[in-house]
């Protein structure tokens, strides 16, 4: 009997095939239930809810792209091209609120701003009003309100792409427009940076359109609430799947726009040994401005609501014990960690098989699978129970044939489904870290290796693993923590008596428990800051 040899590349090109079926499928079932009749209930939302979702999500989503852009561009500047007493902490400083999911910022600034809040209580108190009417002041939970606080998280967006841009602009450029008196910001340093700025605004943009504990604590109609809202409030998945491919509309768009705007603002430097610009010494009374605007945006968005939420944890212990966030935690650790593992195995695998293939329709495959990320999770996690669903009835099916399972067992409502759905968002993630790390490994070394004997999988273990492992940890790292931070997903696709740090938080904060609710929340921050320290010193090197 003739024995088929193992073809590593078949192996390779049949698995990629697989897994982007795989993680494809919610996006098609989704599509595929928006064709079918909602029994009135969408044209009930045309007549009453939809136009204010769409204005909502637009006047939130431009909001917060002009006040992230304002309160990122001058500080990135800044410490890019001067330098000045504490610039160098405060470039740090200012990539803090990364760590910062914006709900969180949202539970904190409402506990202390809203009427019952301190900073009211003590308005009141000093000029001895005694109720609302006789004085003003800004309500939190407001699209205004919304729009603070999401700036406040998001801007470092555009600061890290702002700031590295700025700083590997040709020096040479900066110093013809010093020779003929133009401003050198206006009329080189933002039209260089352009591309990365618009960039990072068309990831504050996607992350706006996205959120949902923000707008649901403020309760602000919003597209990503509507989702919410007609799936559980008017049990109507089929609704629910056409307003998703409404925001799938706006996502595309920014996508697009971001594509068009970077495409028509290219460069190219012929000068050589001027990658970076010279830092000049800032003097007088122009650092204390310098040191002002460098330092707000991260004492908004990050040192304040940390210090709001230390504070009320100093009293959680005495309503909850130590053993009810526990177990939250470790559910949290293990499925983060769980869905960073696999992220990172099938980005190497998948981007492996690009690369050595060399067939542009597997390229092709390869990025349809990390396209997740680009949907907000409310829409994703009704893709996932409609291609579940669909996966339960194949297996019943089977099962009347064939009894390989036993009877009554479901994938619906499981820990996997839950994985399933982290991966299927985050693969993201991990495809542009591993993309990004393997394009800077020589072709020669690969060959080198092949032509001293090694194997596929020799030439992997041996040399492809070990020059990405910087990029392997920090797409791991990303991806443990954006899964920490995850609200919507866990909410809708958890099993039953199943709380992670983010549920748990959420579930405190929506009963106004914050004391309780800030254990959580400083968890997730503090986990954040890892990947945000370890993601700006990489950047750094690069």
């Amino acid at each position: 009997m003739r024995l088929v040899k193992f073809n590593p590349l078949v192996f390779l090109v049949s698995g990629t095939v697989l897994f982007t079926v795989l993680v494809s499928s919610p996006i098609l079932a989704l599509f595929m239930m928006s064709f079918k009749s909602s029994g009135g209930v969408w044209q009930h939302l045309i007549d009453t809810v939809l136009f204010k979702y769409i204005s909502n999500t637009i006047l939130l989503m431009l909001g917060v792209a002009l006040v992230s852009f304002f309160i990122a561009i001058v500080p990135a500047w800044l410490v890019s091209n001067y330098y000045f007493p504490l610039s160098k902490i405060l470039d740090w400083a200012l990539i803090l609120p990364a760590a910062c999911p914006a709900y969180l910022v949202a539970y904190a600034y409402t506990d202390v701003l809203e009427y019952a809040g301190v900073v009211q209580k003590a308005i009141r108190h000093f000029f001895d009003f005694n109720s609302p009417g006789e004085y003003y002041f800004p309500e939190i939970r407001s699209i205004w309100g919304a729009i603070f606080v999401m700036s406040l998280v998001l801007y470092p967006y555009i600061y890290v792409l702002a700031r590295t841009a700025f700083r590997t602009a040709p020096a040479s450029l900066y110093e013809t427009a010093v020779l003929y008196k133009k401003s050198v910001f206006i009329n080189v340093g933002l039209p260089l940076a352009s591309p990365a700025i618009f960039a990072g605004l068309a990831l504050v943009c996607m992350e706006v359109v996205s959120d949902f504990g923000t707008v649901e604590y403020f309760s602000l109609e919003t597209l990503t609430l509507g989702i919410f809202n007609v799936w559980i409030g008017m049990n109507s998945i089929t609704s629910a799947a056409q307003l998703s491919v409404v925001t799938f509309i706006f996502i595309i768009t920014l996508l697009l726009v971001e594509i068009r705007s970077r495409a028509a603002s290219k460069y190219y430097d012929t000068s050589r040994g001027q990658s970076h610009t010279l830092v000049e010494k800032l003097n007088g009374k122009v650092i204390i401005f310098a040191i002002l605007i460098c330092f707000l945006p991260p004492l908004l968005g990050f040192f304040i609501p940390v210090s709001i939420l230390l504070s009320n944890s100093l009293h959680a212990f005495q309503y909850e014990p130590f053993a009810n966030f526990l177990l939250p935690f470790l559910n949290t650790i293990v499925v983060s960690a769980a869905c960073a593992i696999l992220v990172v195995f099938f980005s190497f695998f998948v981007v492996s098989c690009s690369k050595e293939t060399r067939l542009s329709w597997v390229s092709g495959l390869v990025s349809l699978s990390a396209t997740g990320y680009a949907f907000p999770g409310t829409m994703l996690a009704i893709g996932v129970v409609l291609s579940v669903g669909q996966a339960d009835r194949l297996i019943i099916y089977l099962n009347s044939f064939i009894h390989f399972i036993p009877e009554g067992f479901y994938l619906g409502g499981t820990f996997a489904v839950l994985l399933f759905a982290y991966v299927v968002r985050f693969q993201a993630i991990g495809f542009g870290a591993v993309s990004s790390g393997i394009q800077k490994i020589a072709p020669n070394l690969l060959s080198v290796s092949r032509c001293l004997g090694k194997s596929y999988m020799g030439t992997s273990k041996d040399v492809t693993l070990p020059l990405l492992r910087p990029y392997l940890l920090a797409g791991g790292l990303l991806v443990f923590v954006d899964t920490m931070k995850e609200l919507p997903m866990t909410l809708l696709l958890r099993p039953f008596n199943f709380e992670t740090l983010a549920t748990q938080a959420y579930q405190y904060a929506h009963s106004e428990l914050m004391a309780e609710a800030s254990i959580p929340a400083l968890l997730i921050i503090a986990s954040g800051l890892i990947p945000v320290i370890f993601l700006n010193n990489f950047l750094r090197k690069i």
